[in-house]
């Protein structure tokens, strides 16, 4: 029994190609002639079954297609030497097409029917069937590029950040003095939250799990009409980060020692860390009231680290302070105050905000947040900023009082709210010109982390100090050393500092006793210094760090090994010396013009003469052209090169300034490896 005809879409699959060729060509004559054509796009169509597995992509919506009519501006016909250039930008409507070239859309179906592609006068074709069609009736088919979802040509922006503000270039008037920003570091309750909350006034230690800072905190305290920005981490690792990440914003650390217990393992890290960053250290000798408290103890451990108080004869600022009693704060206060004098900390508080991301969060009702300090310029609300990977615009400014603000000027520690995403510790705000660009911007950065992710991270090793020192990275061999025993480091330190060398240096960053640690592999990072263990091993904590980070490290068991590695890697560090080696001479007897250029006829007077060396002209003892040889030939042929008393034809580069008697030197270049 034969089965009902149906109209649907899988019964028009069983036709043969010619005929829903037939039936739809047919139905678009009569359609065409009858003037009922109908806007529905391929509802028509699909109705007689003539949706085929060949249909073109993209079917256009009616609102798509009206869209498409109102951007008629987009297209253009134009004749360019007899040529019909037809420019149509995606998506490319056969009606539209049609109309173009002044044919009926059936006629344009027809022929698309013979590429085998199907589609209604409403939908749209790819460009080189478009291309196709034109060439047939004898158009030229030009696409133009659309933007995705914009209805106007455009031109690909390239947004940038405002470049850095140069200080040395901004006119003396508008410069301003900033307060300084001053990080608190030290060793595990020796005080540092305490000290920094006997300056604010009241008591956020109480509130803290254990006493230890649960989250870093930035508070500008005005003292006697004078201002300073403090930062309180809880440890150095934050410190690390931020420094890895270029965030160098502390301009003074005020290393907070108990003098109770003196210099401990935690404080001689921080000492580490404040060299490595290159920024000023003030000791303040806290606890002072305690009955056992040691100043002098406190200050002959700082001595013999290579920081002598100023009593002492040394350079080094020392204050002797209590937060509980809340003496010498005044003394402290001014000291980083005449520190930062000396430092002379100027910003420009009228051009772009910049600032650094100190603490990141996200809160309820106010969403991604973090705690900046500004660096330069004024952050007001309402500024669009790009922040790392994330974009905004100042929803709100919140001081550390908890008032909200209309603006920070630099040196401010603010809370920001109106960020996309939460951001990192350590990256930069930057002022926009407007939240599309840093909208697009922070797009165009998500998209490089990505990409960076699948490659490795480019860190200092041994092996590559060579390439490195080709390229003008490095300068000092930057080490980092743990030992097994406190005996091991010194002999060590001894056998390092007898490499004698006018021409490198080594630069122990930390050297102590025991595992490497987390915190090794952080200022490793940080410095992109060497960690080298000398019978010891990693942390199992810090492995994964050591991976994430990049860092190399270098284990070994006999120290004989371990010098001789870093001294290779000091020999790589400099550049071989270039010598020039002079290997003959030839004389211009004739100028010969070639289509190429003019060529000296030589005579090789002495030696020889290289194609792969490098020569000069010299006239009248007077060099006036060097370069490699762009012609060397024995009469016709290319020769490798021409011996004494053989004549040959010298072309130098484009040089084509010949003369008779012009003497040809034809030199090597040696490299030679230094020495120590």
């Amino acid at each position: 029994m034969p089965e009902k005809d149906n109209k649907d879409d899988a019964d028009s699959g069983d036709k043969s190609l010619d005929e829903k060729k037939a039936e739809a060509l047919n139905l678009w004559e009569k359609e065409e002639k009858k003037g009922e054509r109908k806007e529905k796009g391929g509802a028509l169509a699909a109705e007689q079954g003539s949706v085929s597995q060949h249909s073109a992509k993209g079917d256009v919506k009616p609102e798509d297609h009206e869209a498409a009519e109102d951007q008629g501006s987009d297209s253009s016909l134009e004749e360019v030497d007899g040529q019909k250039i037809i420019h149509i930008k995606p998506p490319i409507i056969v009606k539209d097409l049609a109309e173009m070239m002044g044919m009926k859309p059936f006629k344009i179906i027809q022929d698309l029917m013979e590429l085998d592609v199907f589609a209604n006068q409403t939908q749209s074709i790819e460009p080189d069937v478009a291309s196709q069609i034109c060439q047939k009736h004898g158009f030229v088919f030009e696409k133009e590029k659309r933007e995705k979802g914009a209805g106007v040509h455009k031109v690909e922006e390239v947004i940038e950040v405002p470049e850095v503000e140069d200080i040395q270039e901004v006119e003396e008037e508008k410069l301003a003095i900033r307060p300084p920003v001053v990080t608190f570091m030290g060793h595990v309750d020796h005080g540092k939250t305490s000290l920094l909350d006997a300056y604010r006034g009241s008591r956020v230690v109480h509130g803290e799990a254990g006493g230890i800072t649960q989250h870093i905190g930035a508070y500008q305290i005005i003292r006697n009409d004078k201002s300073v920005t403090f930062i309180d981490t809880p440890g150095h690792a934050a410190f690390s980060e931020m420094r890895a990440r270029g965030a160098d914003i502390t301009d003074i650390v005020v290393l907070v020692v108990a003098a109770d217990d003196g210099l401990m393992p935690t404080t001689f890290e921080a000492i580490d860390h404040c060299r490595a960053a290159g920024v000023t250290i003030i000791i303040a000798i806290n606890k002072v009231d305690l009955p056992r408290a040691d100043v002098d103890k406190v200050k002959g451990q700082l001595q013999e680290n290579d920081l002598t108080p100023e009593d002492w004869g040394g350079e080094t600022i020392c204050v002797e302070v209590s937060a509980k009693e809340g003496t010498g704060l005044d003394a402290l206060f001014e000291m980083i105050h005449l520190q930062a004098e000396v430092l002379e900390l100027k910003s420009n508080p009228e051009g772009a905000a910049r600032g650094i991301v100190i603490e990141a969060r996200t809160e309820p009702g106010k969403g991604p947040t973090a705690t900046v300090v500004v660096q330069t310029g004024t952050l007001d609300v309402g500024d669009a900023f790009i922040c790392g990977n994330h974009h905004g615009k100042v929803k709100a400014l919140i001081d550390d009082t908890g008032a909200r603000i209309q603006g920070a000027g630099p040196s401010s520690p603010i809370e920001v709210v109106g960020y996309s995403g939460v951001p990192n510790v350590g990256d930069e705000l930057i002022e926009m010109e407007s939240e599309r660009k840093a909208k697009k911007l922070g797009g165009e950065r998500q998209d490089n982390v990505r990409q960076e992710k699948l490659k490795p991270q480019d860190k200092s090793a041994l092996e590559t100090l060579f390439a490195n020192i080709e390229q003008g990275k490095k300068t000092t061999l930057k080490l980092i050393i743990k030992a097994d025993v406190q005996g091991s480091i010194q002999a060590i330190d001894k056998s390092l500092n007898e490499i004698q060398s006018d021409k490198i240096s080594v630069d122990i960053l930390r050297q102590s006793a025991g595992p490497i640690t987390e915190a090794d592999v952080l200022l490793a990072s940080a410095s992109d210094a060497i960690l080298i263990g000398f019978n010891t091993k990693v942390e199992n904590k810090a492995q994964p760090v050591v991976k994430r980070e990049g860092v190399q490290v270098k284990l070994f068991s006999i120290i004989y090994e371990l010098i001789d590695q870093v001294k290779e890697a000091m020999l790589g560090m400099l550049e071989p010396e270039t010598r020039e080696s002079v290997i003959g001479h030839a004389k211009v007897l004739e100028v010969f013009k070639l289509s190429s250029g003019r060529v000296g006829g030589c005579v090789v007077t002495d030696g020889k003469v290289v194609r792969t060396a490098r020569a000069r002209v010299v006239r009248d003892g007077v060099p006036i052209y060097d370069g490699g040889f762009s012609t060397l030939r024995r009469f016709k042929d290319d020769a490798k090169e021409v011996k004494n008393g053989l004549e040959c034809g010298i072309k130098l580069g484009k040089f084509n300034d010949y003369q008779k008697e012009d003497v040809i030197e034809c030199y090597e270049l040696e490299k030679l490896a230094q020495t120590l």
